[in-house]
């Protein structure tokens, strides 16, 4: 049963800045964020215990870039876990996480006598609500070093990612990633204890939960729930704004490009010169190429398969 429109839902969403906080970033309550990482990463070793780092980062050089992480974290091994929650649509969220993991190895290179074989894990973790990987199938990639043939070369600095848009929540959830998933995803549509699946009685569920029923919540917790979520909305605005600047700076070049070949060698080279100009821009997925030049996916796909 999903509440009215006119209907406060009883719990905050795990994916608004609020509740990644509360759950993900609770510095007193770690066993979910310990959980979690640990079905993120599809490890069988539990992580027994973290600790918070700075989520601010200086560049390297006096005019170079910083950057925040939203939660960066090590475990008793001394592995380094930079978490990332992107709720707006950003298709360049993976060339992000490579800055902040080739950022953090660097600065454990500087730090250390350069001992390679002895430097810790660096994990990068993205939390996404949309797709980045619209062509690719499953909604959870582990990224590690491989060759052309596919075999694995090195596990030291390894991306994760989550796209919430394709995991069906109505599907069984068995795995402790399946779990987490269905968790951020279906816990604002439930209202009554009857609606909630057996295993968010799990403590680890169970103590995030907590945290995030509106009903339980002292007045200084909801103040500051209702700031973050006025933050929060600004921020999603600007994110907005700059995607469909991007998309439509895509579409007029690839437009401009086409028509000019069009000119010289005809109809169907203009449309394979915009394609190539709009997949090259990497802002728009094949689906919404195809969507903007009236072609078929199928076909994006071969003039993608040409530029390779």
């Amino acid at each position: 049963m999903n509440p009215r429109p006119d209907q406060e839902p009883r719990f905050v969403s795990p994916l608004s800045d609020y509740g990644f906080k509360v759950t993900f970033g609770n510095q007193h309550k770690t066993l979910f964020l310990r959980q979690a990482l640990q079905a993120l990463l599809a490890s069988p070793v539990p992580i027994e215990s973290v600790s918070f780092e700075q989520t601010t980062f200086e560049g390297a050089t006096a005019d170079s870039r910083a950057g925040l992480y939203d939660l960066a974290c090590t475990d008793a091994a001394g592995n380094y876990f930079l978490v990332e929650m992107q709720v707006g649509r950003f298709p360049q969220f993976l060339q992000r996480m490579k800055f902040y993991a080739f950022t953090k190895f660097n600065t454990l290179v500087k730090r250390g006598d350069f001992d390679f074989a002895r430097l810790p894990r660096i994990y990068g973790v993205g939390i996404l609500q949309h797709s980045i990987f619209p062509d690719l199938p499953g909604y959870h990639q582990l990224v590690n070093l491989r060759n052309a043939e596919g075999a694995l070369l090195d596990t030291q600095l390894q991306l994760i990612t989550v796209e919430l848009a394709k995991f069906d929540e109505n599907a069984p959830a068995i795995t402790d990633l399946e779990k987490l998933l269905h968790f951020m995803k279906s816990l604002t549509k439930l209202r009554q204890l009857p609606e909630y699946p057996l295993f968010y009685r799990e403590q680890w569920l169970r103590e995030a939960i907590e945290e995030l029923d509106r009903t339980a919540m002292s007045a200084d917790e909801r103040a500051y729930l209702e700031m973050s979520i006025a933050r929060e909305a600004v921020v999603l605005r600007s994110q907005k704004d700059d995607v469909e600047q991007a998309r439509a700076q895509a579409l007029a070049e690839g437009k401009a490009e086409g028509e000019a070949m069009g000119k010289a060698e005809g109809k169907m080279e203009a449309e394979v010169a915009l394609i190539q100009s709009m997949l090259r821009s990497g802002g728009l997925s094949l689906a919404q190429i195809a969507e903007y030049t009236g072609k078929t996916v199928a076909f994006v796909t071969e003039i993608k398969a040409r530029l390779r």
